[in-house]
């Protein structure tokens, strides 16, 4: 049995009549082919796998496609415009906020998210706001600096 889905993935619709039990995550990467999200955990440890849902952050390895349906999900491919890096990616490449690379799309949709709801946060909020994303390889503190670079960035652009 397939369910037909329709999800706008970077501004692009997306069809496809799929289980019912397809992650959103395989979605995203076989259907409109963006690959940026990783498959970490599978459980929602990590955050790896972290899209924007209508514009919040969520975990897509275990959120199922068919809940997606008609939402617009953007991924890291879809945050910048055309050639121009978001800030976000601007400071996590100038401030070292990275290290394999395999974490850093979640990061900075979760940092997205964070800086949605809080244009100005202290460190300790920074930290807060990333404790469902993990990094195995930088000890956070660059991370850190990027965040708090691309809120300063973003609020002197407005």
């Amino acid at each position: 049995m397939t369910v037909p889905v329709r999800i706008t993935v970077n501004g692009r619709p997306v069809e496809r009549d799929v289980e019912p039990r397809l992650l959103l995550v395989h979605f995203i990467r076989v259907f409109a082919e963006q690959t940026g999200t990783k498959i970490g955990c599978d459980t929602s440890q990590c955050g790896a796998c972290t899209v924007l849902i209508d514009g919040v952050s969520a975990k897509s390895c275990t959120t199922l496609a068919v809940q997606a349906d008609g939402s617009s999900v953007t991924t890291i491919e879809g945050l910048s415009d055309g050639e121009q890096l978001h800030p976000l990616q601007e400071s996590f490449w100038n401030k070292h906020g990275l290290q394999c690379g395999f974490c850093t799309p979640g990061m900075i949709l979760a940092s997205h998210e964070l800086l949605r709801t809080n244009a100005s946060p202290s460190e300790a909020e920074i930290r807060h706001g990333l404790e469902g994303n993990m990094c195995r390889c930088t000890g956070y503190q660059n991370i850190v600096r990027a965040v708090r670079d691309a809120a300063e960035t973003m609020a002197t652009a407005k």
